[in-house]
């Protein structure tokens, strides 16, 4: 007897434990515990030569064009067929689209007409948007094409380009590189797949300082309040002095089983937190200052966007197809949508509208649910939710930048540039409600179709 209760009990245990262990961290918020409620913004707006300068449109990564006005519908100007994968956006500045592809080739196109400029081929892979400053291009690349995973001596690279010409003005070689760079104040900051934080002197690519973490660092920088937020794929988002590199704080994300799953989204710092999610399915809030777990927010099976955050709501996907909104504060569910598809890239909200893309083909050796639908980018109300606009093109990027006067938005393989249609003039809708009105008349009995 005594014998057979003891193994009940380890029994017992045991399914506790694994219970303990493949639950998902959740952790409600509050707007009382480092919570700075002034909306977020960029100490200094971009230049005007500058529209677009780095991924996420801001160096805290929020995801949000401030003073753009552009709103759906919206009608093609030009399309260009880059003829390999374009997994991140481009950047725009000086009148000119930045675009690189995925397998070394990387576009300057006239923002106007879509014309190139000029054009480089590196025979390197990016999975990376380049950065703006002053007369430079800044990009980051990895190995050579196919770009195998964990190859022994794998070598990647920065260069900054002039952004007129395409000259060459200097280079750091490096791991494969895969974060999009940041620059702040004339320091450039990526990581690298030897684990390492670099930072570099945006004039000359001289080397400041570098930070060994725990595991590859393919997520990119944000920075705030001179603090770099840069996450690894061990689970790990690091705060380091961003002039010196010394180590601020350290958190994690959930173990089970004693390991940890990746972050491959970028960080977004908003209202003194920083948001990210995890492929553990998690949306995890730390706060800036402090590196302490506000709140986490299980949401799919896998977060593989960044954040964007507007006005109180924390805007992210996941590949089991549902698109959230949920509050910066709490972490409460605000609102949410059926998704087509997974969802791999990060939104962008664009005058009171959230952008989105959905990726036909993710997660095609994934473990957990992953939703099948087609490619294709969809605006919703930020608001509400509300679909208003949607495009048959779209994957893994976000989905749209822009420069004021039109967007950019990246497919499989194409890039387009978009304009507002202009809006109809009142004969125009009168004769459209009037052929509606004719259409929904009654049939005249024997008439064919």
């Amino acid at each position: 007897m005594v014998l057979a209760a003891a193994v009940v009990a380890l029994a017992l245990a045991g399914v506790l434990w694994y219970r303990a262990e493949t639950r998902p961290l959740e952790k409600r918020g509050s707007a009382r515990e480092e919570f700075l409620p002034r909306e977020p913004s960029p100490r200094r707006p971009p230049a005007p030569a500058l529209p677009w300068p780095t991924y996420g449109f801001d160096a805290v990564r929020t995801h949000v064009a401030r003073g753009f006005r552009l709103r759906p519908p919206f009608k093609r100007v030009w399309t260009i067929d880059a003829h390999d994968t374009l997994e991140f956006p481009p950047v725009v500045g000086h009148g000119i689209v930045y675009q690189p592809q995925q397998r070394g080739l990387f576009f300057a196109l006239d923002a106007r007409t879509g014309k190139v400029r000029w054009r480089k081929r590196t025979g390197r892979c990016s999975a990376a948007s380049p950065a703006l400053w002053r007369d430079l291009v800044i990009q980051s690349w990895m190995d050579f094409d196919p770009c195998p995973q964990d190859r022994p001596g794998a070598t990647g690279y920065v260069v900054a380009w002039d952004a007129r010409s395409g000259r060459r003005r200097w280079i750091f070689r490096a791991a494969p590189i895969e974060s999009s760079p940041l620059v702040v104040r004339g320091t450039v900051y990526v990581g690298s797949w030897d684990h390492n934080v670099y930072a570099l002197d945006a004039r000359t690519g001289r080397l400041r300082w570098r930070f060994q973490t725990d595991e590859q660092v393919n997520t990119s920088a944000a920075y705030w309040r001179g603090t770099i937020y840069i996450a690894t794929d061990g689970g790990s988002l690091y705060a380091l002095d961003a002039r010196t590199g010394r180590l601020r704080w350290r958190a994690q994300s959930q173990a089970r089983f004693g390991t940890r799953e990746f972050f491959y989204a970028t960080p977004t710092v908003a209202y003194g937190r920083v948001y990210i999610g995890n492929t553990d399915g998690t949306l995890y809030t730390y706060g800036a200052r402090s590196g302490r777990l506000l709140w986490a927010r299980p949401l799919g099976s896998y977060i593989y966007a960044a954040a964007a955050v507007w006005r109180r709501l924390v805007f992210t996907g996941t590949y089991d197809g549902r698109f959230y909104a949920l509050d910066a504060a709490t972490g409460d569910i605000r609102w949410v949508r059926e998704a087509p598809g997974a969802v791999h890239g990060a939104p962008t909200v664009m005058n009171g509208v959230v952008y989105y893309a959905t990726c036909s083909s993710c997660g095609s050796a994934a473990k957990r649910t992953v939703k099948r639908g087609p490619d294709g980018t969809y605006a919703l109300d930020a608001r509400t939710g509300r679909l208003l606009w949607k495009f048959g093109a779209g994957k893994y990027a976000n989905p749209v930048v822009s420069d004021g006067r039109r967007i950019y938005l990246v497919g499989r393989a194409r890039l387009y540039a978009l304009e507002p249609r202009a809006p109809r003039s009142r004969s125009a809708r009168v004769r459209s409600a009037s052929k509606a009105a004719a259409a929904q008349s009654p049939r005249v009995s024997g008439q064919t179709r």
